[in-house]
């Protein structure tokens, strides 16, 4: 039985202060503890492995951090190793047993294990061996298409690039990432109307604004740097409406902890509307604010940015005509929110000329979920809120270098251009064919089609929907191949053979053969920079780089690039990226800057990149509502003690869960209807072409939308149906799984 507590109104303080401080010494000496975090996001410095929030072009001298930033350094760095030993102490069986959070406990990977077919038990080999028995298996597939190689977010711009030159040189273009698990509808949305599948805004632009948009989005935990940002822009006399089903402190109230105010509960109050829209309703919303918008101005003509719309967008005309055939009562009634409500925050977007529009996964994972951003970008495009400074699109990613990593030519579907910048490069013709994104790569493993899989960081089953069919197509496979810091739940999902690699953090020195090295990242902004590990690796560990150069020497033989000398220096690689990657001119130089550099982006300054050369107005899907026989619709949401899959502790201070994760959070109204209590054991269940469930899932009364759920991820992600996925971007709909709940007797 969790402890509830009444859900907290405020982020941060010196209560966040405190956590943190216990979560890193608890995980190393305080020597150590110090020297990371002194440097964390400093210049020459650490790039927080966290989230992709840019850092200030000024840094703070207390500390350029976050609670939840403390606790990813904390899991990184954290003493205690997992080697040999410790694999002949525990099966794989009976790790399964384990919690992830018991098995993130038990410290770093220190010695490459391998678990050879009909085995239980993980055990050591050296990396020799390990890299010829990858060689050997890729050389003698069949077909490159039969081989998988997943990307984390947190893989530095060197290792990517290196990893899908390899991948593209073996022959395939199977290289799905962490992004098609989260922004893919992001990336697809904003390139059809703006030519660019990032963002537009940088940092800056939030000490310009009038009006921030928040959608769907909970920065406390996820974000919590953002806040600064936040708290910045209201003292500049910036108003935000907050659009998100639950209430989350981090929206509400920032008590900054490195200000006095801070310390005395005295800090900034965030949202001026808090909009609770039931889930996946905001394109609902959003035409309901088009329509008043446009009766506005066709009363105030300066309420639209008419010459903008008649310069640089197409498609105004059928926009108009698709949202007459619309009835603002009936959209507004679908929301879930007061007239006043919709019509109190359309006056405020009426009335600012420079808006920014911030959204995270809140709004990209739904079947609809391309035509919810696109619907965003609607509403800037009327206001003229997109190429001037305050103002434009701002998808907040989540990994520390998912944005780069993509940047890089991470991606299971290459463009013409991409593809023909490979071959002048390299002199090789790259694969044409699509690859596997990650729904396809879970189909193509429990298939048969594809017997590899690789994966360059990341925990996969856990992230990924339909838990149990993942993870019995991982087992499927003839080989799994993990690059990893810590030990997590894949590993425990092994194929017939499976090897587990433990490299470099970014917390680490990349200590190689010309001395110590320096990696780039790109942050949510487009910014390019370094991060300089500074802690001795311990173990029989290896960088990424270096792993990547490995395989790809034994599974390429005779290849004309020298992989092995490329990682000795790894200015040799960023001399291939600045070859094959436009805005990258000078990269070895340019890097080093003190702010690193931003890349080419022409949304920004009013220019797209479209076929038409102008941005487009488009027609956007609403949500289709419930699936027949279901009566809510749940969204699965992280705790506050949690970093996508990692899981740092047992607790949600901020929505005051404490000692539990197995909970499901619900309206008092709807809990009457089903006869339950707080405390209450329930059963959960998905009917989508077949029965999901989850069990012992205990109720927690909160302030949400009737007819909405939320639980917590990876625990719910059984219920995540496999096949259903975004239009377009075919990401799973984590935050629109159609459920029943059953009380358990």
């Amino acid at each position: 039985m969790p402890e509830i507590k009444r859900p907290l109104e405020v982020a941060a303080g010196p209560l966040a202060v405190a956590k943190s401080l216990q979560k890193v010494m608890s995980a190393m000496p305080a020597s150590r503890a110090f020297k990371v975090l002194k440097h964390l996001n400093q210049h020459d410095g650490i790039d927080c492995p966290g989230c992709a929030w840019p850092d200030p072009k000024t840094r703070s001298k207390l500390g350029e951090f976050c609670e939840n930033g403390v606790k990813a350094i904390a899991e990184e760095a954290m003493s205690g190793d997992v080697g040999k030993d410790f694999f002949e102490k525990h099966s794989i069986s009976a790790l399964n047993d384990q919690s992830d959070y018991w098995l993130g406990l038990q410290g770093r990977l220190s010695e490459p294990v391998f678990k050879a077919p009909n085995e239980d038990y993980y055990r050591a080999i050296s990396w020799e061996s390990a890299y010829d028995l990858i060689g050997q298996h890729l050389r003698k597939l069949p077909s490159p298409d039969e081989a998988i190689f997943y990307t984390s977010g947190r893989t530095s711009n060197e290792a990517a690039f290196l990893y899908q030159l390899f991948v593209r040189k073996l022959g395939t273009n199977n290289l799905p990432d962490c992004s098609n698990m989260c922004h893919e509808s992001s990336g697809v949305a904003l390139g059809e109307t703006l030519g660019i599948g990032k963002g537009s805004v940088t940092l800056e632009d939030f000490d310009k604004t009038q009006l921030i948009l928040i959608f769907g989005q909970n920065p406390g935990t996820n974000h919590p740097r953002m806040l600064s940002a936040l708290e910045k822009a209201k003292k500049n006399g910036t108003k935000v409406i907050v659009i998100n089903p639950l209430r989350e402190a981090g929206l509400l109230k920032f008590d900054n902890p490195q200000k006095v105010s801070g310390w005395i509960n005295a800090g900034t109050d965030i949202a001026d509307f808090y909009l609770q829209v039931k889930i996946n309703e905001d394109v609902a919303l959003l035409k309901a604010w088009l329509k008043l918008l446009l009766k506005k101005g066709a009363e105030q003509p300066n309420c639209l940015d008419q010459s903008f719309i008649v310069e640089k967008t197409e498609g105004y005309d059928a926009l108009v005509a698709d949202l007459n055939t619309y009835e603002l009562t009936a959209l507004i009634e679908r929301t879930g929110l007061s007239v006043q409500e919709v019509l109190q925050t359309a006056e405020l977007i009426a009335s600012s000329e420079r808006i920014i529009a911030c959204w995270a996964m809140g709004m990209t994972q739904h079947v609809n979920a391309v035509d919810n951003i696109r619907e965003i970008v609607n509403l800037l495009l009327l206001k003229g809120s997109i190429g001037k400074p305050g103002a434009g699109t701002c998808p907040v990613r989540g990994h520390s270098n998912v944005q780069g990593d993509r940047t890089m030519g991470i991606y299971e579907r290459p463009t013409k251009a991409w593809t023909d910048k490979l071959r002048d490069a390299f002199g090789f013709n790259p694969p044409e064919m699509p690859g596997y994104n990650v729904v396809e790569a879970i189909e193509a493993m429990h298939q048969g089609k594809a017997g590899f899989f690789m994966s360059l960081g990341g925990n996969f089953l856990p992230a990924a929907p339909d838990t149990h069919y993942t993870r019995a197509a991982l087992m499927h496979c003839d080989m799994t191949v993990h690059v990893s810091t810590k030990l997590n739940r894949t590993h425990l999902a092994p194929g017939k053979s499976s090897l587990i690699l433990p490299c470099v953090g970014r917390t680490d020195q990349h200590l190689q053969q010309s001395g110590p090295q320096f990696v780039t990242v790109e942050n949510s902004m487009g910014i390019v920079h370094a991060s300089h590990g500074m802690l001795t690796p311990r173990g029989d560990i290896k960088t990424e780089p270096e792993i990547i150069a490995q395989i790809a020497h034994r599974s390429l033989p005779g290849d004309q690039i020298q992989w092995l000398g490329l990682v000795d220096n790894y200015d040799n690689i960023r001399a291939l990226i600045a070859k094959a990657i436009s805005g990258f001119e000078d990269y070895t130089q340019r890097v080093r800057k003190e702010n690193g550099f931003e890349l080419p982006n022409g949304a920004r300054k009013g220019i797209f990149e479209t076929p038409t050369g102008k941005a487009g107005f488009t027609i956007n899907a609403m949500s289709e509502g419930l699936m027949e026989g279901h009566r809510y619709v749940m969204m699965t949401i992280r705790s506050h003690d949690q970093f996508n899959t990692t899981i740092y502790g047992l607790d949600d201070r901020y929505r005051g869960v404490f000692g539990q994760r197995m909970v499901v959070f619900m309206n008092t109204e709807d809990m009457r209807a089903e006869g339950l209590l707080a405390g209450d054991k329930v059963t959960l269940k998905n009917h989508y072409k077949t029965i999901r469930s989850v069990v012992d899932f205990v109720v927690v009364p909160y302030q949400i939308p009737l007819g909405c759920l939320a639980t917590y991820f990876p625990e719910a992600n059984p219920l995540v149906p496999l096949r259903l996925t975004a239009r377009k971007s075919h990401t799973p709909s984590s935050k629109s799984v159609c459920v029943n709940i059953e009380k358990q007797v």
